[in-house]
């Protein structure tokens, strides 16, 4: 029996490996845990230098805007709605 969730991560890499092939662009795809610690280490000191972000939901991207001025895109369906503060309307109770 197969575990689903590696499955679905195998299809995810394939299909951007695959996409990135298309464009003649090489990508690398690595599930080994030593080369994963390695790049969320990277990923932790990068994040590092963000001094702000525009987060849009409605368009499901955020820009990161580093300590030297330059800017990351992310496109995600996810991430803009973790990191935007909700919304409220008024400070008080709802009326009765």
């Amino acid at each position: 029996m197969t575990d689903p969730t590696a499955d679905r991560i195998d299809a995810a890499t394939n299909r951007i490996v695959d996409l990135e092939a298309e464009l003649e662009a090489s990508g690398t795809t690595t599930r080994d845990a030593e080369a994963l610690e390695r790049v969320r280490a990277v990923l932790h000191e990068w994040v590092d230098t963000v001094s702000a972000v525009v987060a849009t939901p409605g368009v499901g991207r955020v820009v990161l805007i580093h300590e030297n001025g330059a800017e990351s895109r992310i496109a995600s369906p996810q991430l803009p709605f973790l990191l935007a503060e909700p919304v409220t309307f008024g400070g008080g109770e709802a009326p009765e």
